[in-house]
């Protein structure tokens, strides 16, 4: 079952340290799924595959509401703005602002665990993604 996977690799994510991934402290990412590509789509396909990345975030989010309570919602497009200006902002969340526009976060000790649903560009592929950091969001929620 996709979303019993889902929950694992969350799961996982939380239990290693909090070294981060790829040489990048403090955080962990993970694309639980990845649609196909849209290059030769008229929008049809893609607006169809963002409903279905959204409804699975939607509901790992309900699982993960029943063990931490309800999500912050952080809408991105502020931290890219901010970036684009020229601000440094810590990793995870100067590379996610630029293409995850918003995501659901909950608190678990000193860990955000967040899920969104990422794209570069609209031809290139949807990824539902799962975050565990300790690096606070930017102007925290």
């Amino acid at each position: 079952m996709t979303t019993a996977r889902h929950l694992a690799t969350i799961d996982d994510l939380r239990a290693r340290p909090s070294g981060g991934s790829g040489g990048a402290p403090g955080f962990h990412l993970a694309e639980l799924a990845t649609s196909e590509d849209f290059w030769e789509d008229d929008g049809t396909r893609r607006a169809l595959a963002e409903e279905q990345y959204e409804a699975e975030r939607d509901g790992l989010a309900a699982l993960l509401t029943a063990r931490w309570g309800p999500p912050t919602e952080l809408d991105l497009w502020p931290v890219l703005e901010r970036s684009l200006a020229g601000e440094s902002l810590p990793e995870p969340w100067s590379t996610l602002c630029a293409h995850t526009p918003e995501l659901r976060l909950w608190r678990d000790g000193d860990r955000w665990i967040g899920l969104g649903v990422s794209q570069w560009d609209k031809e290139l592929p949807l990824q539902l993604l799962a975050l565990v950091t300790t690096v606070d969001p930017p102007d925290g929620p």
